[in-house]
């Protein structure tokens, strides 16, 4: 199994948005997604890279597992 890797927001921004996530404000460089079903919204730091832990906290979050995640990846 691949490891993941910190990714650069942006990109990270797309799998959001292809995974059925909406861009709903953003405070400072903090950019806020919901999805109808989340317990929470979803927090990205409009950073350079997203770093690897805050990718499985998200996934986590959004019920995607590691290779899920990585098809989508090559996909977008």
């Amino acid at each position: 199994m691949p490891k993941l890797a910190p990714i650069h927001w942006k990109k990270f921004d797309k799998f959001l948005l292809y995974v059925g996530c909406i861009f709903d404000h953003q405070t400072g460089d903090h950019r806020i997604y919901k999805r109808s079903g989340l317990k929470r919204p979803i927090v990205l730091t409009a950073d350079t890279q997203v770093p690897v832990t805050h990718i499985k906290t998200n996934l986590n979050t959004l019920g995607i597992d590691h290779n899920q995640y990585l098809e989508i990846l090559k996909k977008i």
